[in-house]
């Protein structure tokens, strides 16, 4: 079980919530989101500046994703085994020297490698937030508050909808280096609170290194890695990547289930078919959300003629209704309730995309995003919670990191989606072929979540 954490003077209670614990929690939680949305607005000037195309400025993103998906899982593994602490640490420091690296870069590969840093760096928040809610559980003996919950969901999306303005200011004051330099700030504040709130777990040294199943990580990255570059650029001639993933990953099952202390426990993970079913809900609940994300805008643009503050301007009220929903239904415990309405609302929403005619109104484009802001603010903090509850407790940072994984998983493919079936020039079809795509994710979501009488 999770180690009792030593407290320092002016703690909380013994039967209380450590409610100090929040600043350090949500703080290094929105370092992934604010990276992941900031570079929205980055990637036209950078290119600029390198005299680099579309097709190269892309894996600033892409390299983000690669990182974070493989990293979540590993360093939430490390959490597990030697506490929150050092990895919390550890990866604030990662994440203001890449800062700094990408202040500093003198060509698009230093900012592409800047990223990747980037992406390990901020690894650390969410899996360390979640064992830190589980072992303040287990000191308190009570359920954590469910408002813990609440708020790092309402944080990390409040985060994501004003990171393309705060990175538009940005450029506006110091250019496009300056998206890379507000991680310094972000860092030392991480750093110091992180130092001075988080403390150290009883045993220091849970886990040794030897206890890191460093081949398994291996073969997942490998298998991680193969899958994400076919998502990312599905081909034909790119037929070998695939197969390449199925490979990696039947030899990690094999091993997996033959070594002693595995990275990813195939036995216990069998076991809890709970967890597999909210890992799977998470991936269908975030190809709808991208889906709508990524393709709606550009049907936007592109069908509508919309500029792209215009489109913006759209979209913002499925980024409030999101926080507002989550804000008011946080501290209720269900799980069950929020799916069901979040998934009836996933597929009304596609349905009314799959309504929509060239001319339609400008308040049916505002429902839509409207409808699609309700399924991200409930599916969200449900799959959170659901995780709490049914992830093992010695693995609820690995657990919570391969969450995250699930959710990166789901916004390459709906990329890839948005690549397939709005290529230029298809106009109104591509867009009712997409939501036809999404309704299906939607309405197998809304299934796994009806049957599921584990909720």
């Amino acid at each position: 079980m999770i180690s009792t954490l030593h407290r320092r003077t002016g703690s909380a209670r013994p039967d209380e919530f450590d409610r100090r614990l929040l600043v350090p929690m949500i703080t290094s939680s929105i370092l992934n989101p604010i990276n992941s949305s900031i570079i929205a607005v980055s990637l036209v000037p950078i290119g600029v500046a390198f005299g680099a195309p579309a097709a190269e400025t892309a894996w600033l993103v892409s390299a983000l994703y690669l990182a974070t998906a493989i990293g979540q899982p590993v360093v939430g593994r490390l959490i597990d085994l030697h506490g929150p602490r050092p990895l919390y640490l550890i990866g604030a420091a990662l994440t203001g020297f890449a800062g700094l690296l990408g202040m500093l870069a003198p060509a698009l590969w230093v900012l592409v490698l800047a990223r990747v840093i980037l992406g390990f760096g901020t690894c650390a928040g969410y899996p360390a937030s979640m064992y830190l809610i589980r072992s303040e559980s287990e000191r308190t003996g009570r359920d954590s508050p469910a408002g813990v919950l609440a708020a790092l969901a309402v944080a990390n999306q409040t985060i994501a909808v004003i990171g393309p303005s705060l990175g538009g200011l940005l450029i506006h004051v110091g250019g496009w280096r300056a998206t890379f330099a507000v991680n310094l700030p972000l860092a030392a504040a991480c750093l110091i609170i992180g130092w001075r709130r988080i403390p150290k777990t009883a045993a220091p040294h849970r886990g040794r290194l030897s206890d890191l199943d460093l081949p398994g990580i291996g073969l997942f990255a490998a298998m991680l890695i193969t899958a994400l570059l076919f998502l990312m650029n599905p081909r034909v001639a790119h037929w070998y990547l695939p197969v390449l993933a199925v490979a990696a990953g039947l030899v990690l099952a094999w091993r997996e289930l033959r070594t002693e202390r595995p990275f990813l426990d195939i036995r216990l993970l069998g076991g809890n078919l709970p967890l597999i079913a909210t890992y799977t809900r998470n991936l269908l609940t975030c190809v709808v959300g991208y889906c709508f994300l990524y393709g709606f805008t550009q049907w936007l643009e592109a069908g509508r003629g919309l500029s792209a503050a215009g489109a913006g301007l759209i979209l913002l009220p499925m980024s409030l209704t999101a926080i507002t929903v989550s804000a008011i239904t946080g501290r209720r415990a269900a799980i069950r309730g929020k799916l069901l309405v979040g998934g009836a609302f996933q597929v009304i929403m596609t349905i009314l995309l799959l309504t929509l005619h060239a001319g339609a109104a400008l308040w049916l484009l505002i429902a839509a995003a409207v409808l699609n802001g309700i399924p991200q603010g409930l599916n969200n903090l449900a799959n959170q919670n659901a995780l709490y509850r049914q992830a093992e407790p010695d693995r609820i940072g690995s657990s919570a990191g391969l969450l995250r994984t699930f959710s990166y998983f789901g916004a390459i493919a709906a990329a890839a989606a948005g690549g397939a079936f709005l290529s230029p020039g298809s106009g109104l079809a591509g867009l009712h072929h997409l939501a036809a795509f999404m309704l299906v994710a939607a309405s197998l979501c809304l299934f796994l979540s009806v049957i599921d009488r584990s909720l």
